[in-house]
């Protein structure tokens, strides 16, 4: 901009953010205790500052201002005027330069610096001091963006959930080391619209990709000050922006996203984007100053009442973002219908979301956050999970979300995990995660997609490590080993680690395969970890949040042969068999009462005898075997399966119940080179710790 105005027009406070119009641009921020806030305008290089302008205007607590001739591309930031008051809340200093809380991109890196800080770092009254020195070289800036990009006849997959199959990764460590992935695009956006990627996905049968983090995030200073870094990104530093460092090309920007969503759509896969709304990256009282803290920190964060300096952490990240706030909330809807759109993303995963139904009482179902995406004619058609907890009074509150949420199964995780291994008393336990958990979710007309299964996730051991170790092994992360989970319900089965005795690599690989056959056999929605079926260790670090090297990455050079290769082809074999029958995926909560064809219910349990189990057997703390026989008329024809379960340590043999059907042997966990065919007799050998699966499609003129 050739020929800088010497003031602002007014402008219009809606919508918020910096929004070009085709003949300038229209800035608008929220405070409601700020005096005044200014607009800084910097040089294409980012460092210079070229002009500063008060907003001129100030409606329903919105300053906001125009700039006539302004294009996008154009760099900025804001400077808030108002009390520095810590002890009643209140944080300006116009010292800093802050963040547009909904810019769509940013420019530039974070550069570590006291600087940041509103107050003298060191200070003897700490941050109740003040510092006057400018922070503006050590900050990223804000970008105005065209968001020009035409979807035309663009349409989502719209799986329904009963099909849906998850696959939780990181977009960085997914793609870094697939070789057949141009270097320059491994780790990016770019490398997902690469036919290697989606052909992998598609072989998994995998409808629905859940990325980490990929919202702008800060680089913490203590793990940059131990040469690690934030590599998950809990720790957000813009919710409109995309992280820059995800981007092949910074100049494409967004449309490097638009164009791996594209791709995947084409392909029939769904994207969910794992977000963060609990929290910022700005921390406690001791935080940087950044963005929403400079605006008006009372009003972003919940603060103690009657000791207003100090933050309400129920996250244990320093600050709550404050939800109840209408202003808050509207960002948070604001940013998920950004990306709902400009993105076409299909679905989120709530970090932490408990927090974001906590009103003034704790957990409410009916929070403000909750009926404001139940009622949007657009979030609520997505796919909407939660991670149903968090480190505050009451916070688990998995099973207690409303109707239209699905949520995280811990209770799956540890039950799976405990039964094969061989705890003791837990066919009951498996018998509710198999069934979709239905005394949890099963009321206020919820179906059993509501519970999202999983064996491993992200935070955890990978299944390679789960069945490799018996403690955690965290030391890279340098904090001598006491982060992470010290319950993990893990066996090595004989030796810590990686060995090469060829018992020990059996029993672990039954028990990774009986483990994903369980996953893909429960009623709910599965997902699995990425790299779980390909072998992936992180060599026995449950806490791999600073990882950004080979312990996190996917290493693709196991899938050309060995178990990985087999590990893949299973996890493929149970997806076509999860939809060829849905008997293993159904709609609805099933109980035992209604007959689906002659001498065939819904739902039937038997010991390895045929014989209905009893209160005494079901109770019975020696029993580890189990027999399950599901029906349903989902449809044209019945079909029928029979799941028989083997986790004790000796080779079983099992008799199928009555009524005798032309079985089929979908799979064998224990041998998972056997192809599918039919099976004649009426009683078959389940080696130990592994799932035998039969299936029959019962014709309706037989």
């Amino acid at each position: 901009m050739a020929i800088m105005p010497p003031r602002l027009l007014p402008g219009q406070p809606d919508p918020l953010g910096a929004t070009w119009d085709g003949l300038g641009i229209n800035f608008a921020v929220f405070s409601a205790n700020a005096d005044r806030i200014e607009l800084c305008i910097f040089d294409r290089g980012g460092r210079r500052e070229i002009a500063r302008y008060d907003l001129p205007d100030c409606t329903d607590e919105v300053f906001h201002g125009y700039l006539p001739d302004a294009l996008p591309g154009l760099i900025y930031g804001y400077r808030a005027h108002g009390p520095y008051q810590p002890e009643r809340g209140h944080r300006f200093n116009p010292n800093k330069l802050l963040l547009d809380p909904y810019a769509r991109a940013l420019f530039g890196q974070l550069h570590w610096s006291d600087t940041l800080f509103g107050y003298r770092v060191g200070a003897a009254r700490v941050d109740l001091s003040f510092d006057r020195r400018d922070s503006a070289l050590a900050m990223p800036k804000s970008i105005v963006v065209g968001d020009s990009a035409a979807w035309g006849d663009h349409r989502r997959p719209n799986r329904g959930w009963s099909e849906t199959v998850i696959y939780e990764a990181h977009l960085r460590g997914f793609t870094k080391l697939n070789e057949d992935i141009p270097e320059r695009r491994r780790g990016t956006f770019a490398a997902l619209q690469e036919p290697r990627v989606i052909d992998h996905l598609r072989a998994l049968g995998i409808t629905a990709i859940e990325f980490l983090p990929i919202q702008a995030y800060l680089q913490d200073r203590f793990l940059i000050e131990r040469k690690l870094c934030n590599y998950w990104g809990y720790s957000t530093l813009g919710f409109f922006a995309p992280e820059p460092t995800y981007l092949a090309d910074a100049e494409q920007g967004g449309n490097e996203v638009r164009a791996a969503v594209r791709r995947l759509h084409e392909a029939g896969i769904e994207i969910i984007l794992d977000v963060v709304y609990n929290h910022t990256c700005e921390g406690n009282e001791m935080g940087p100053t950044l963005s929403w803290r400079g605006l008006d920190n009372a009003s972003y964060y919940r603060l103690f009442p009657g000791h207003e300096r100090h933050f309400i952490n129920d996250t244990g990240c320093g600050n709550t973002l404050n939800i109840t706030h209408p202003r808050v909330l509207q960002m948070v809807m604001d940013s998920l219908r950004y990306w709902a759109t400009a993105y076409q993303v299909d679905g989120f995963r709530f970090d932490l979301g408990t927090i974001l139904g906590r009103e003034t009482g704790g957990f409410d179902p009916g929070a403000g956050f909750f009926d404001a995406i139940r009622q949007d004619p657009l979030l609520s058609r997505l796919k909407l999970i939660s991670e149903p907890w968090d480190i505050g009074p009451g916070g688990y509150q998995l099973g207690n979300h409303p109707p239209g949420f699905a949520e995280w199964n811990g209770e799956f995780r540890d039950g799976v995990r405990r039964f094969w291994r061989g705890d003791a008393g837990q066919r009951p336990e498996i018998a509710r995660r198999l069934m979709g958990s239905p005394e949890l979710f099963d009321r206020r007309r919820r179906k059993p997609f509501a519970s999202i299964n999983f064996l491993t996730a992200h935070d955890g051991f990978t299944l390679h490590d789960l069945v490799s170790y018996a403690e955690t092994h965290n030391f890279e992360n340098g904090e001598n080993n006491q982060d992470g989970h010290s319950d993990n319900i893990s066996a090595n089965w004989g030796i810590e680690g990686e060995t090469d005795n060829p018992e020990i690599n059996a029993i672990r690989d039954r028990f990774k395969r009986a483990l994903l056959a369980t996953l893909f056999v429960s009623y709910g929605t599965p997902m699995l970890l990425g790299g779980d079926e390909m072998n992936r260790t992180q060599r026995g670090n449950n806490n791999a949040y600073c990882q950004n090297n080979g312990i996190s990455w996917f290493d693709w050079s196991v899938l050309k042969d060995g178990s990985a290769v087999e590990l893949a082809r299973l996890v493929g074999t149970l997806t076509a068999l999860r939809q060829r029958y849905p008997s293993l995926r159904s709609a609805v909560f099933r109980h035992g009462l209604e007959t689906i064809t002659p001498g065939i219910m819904d739902t039937a349990w038997f010991d390895e005898q045929a014989n209905e189990l009893t209160s005494e057997t079901w109770t019975d703390p020696a029993a580890r075997l189990l027999a399950l026989r599901r029906a349903t008329k989902e449809s044209e024809c019945p079909d029928v399966t029979l799941l028989l379960l083997n986790a004790s340590e000796e080779d079983r043999n099992f008799i199928l119940p009555e009524p005798v059907l032309n079985w089929t042997l979908e799979a064998d966990t224990a041998n998972p080179k056997i192809e599918r065919s039919r099976f004649g007799s009426n009683e078959i050998m389940v080696v130990s710790r592994s799932m035998v699966v039969l299936g029959a499609i019962i014709e309706e003129n037989t």
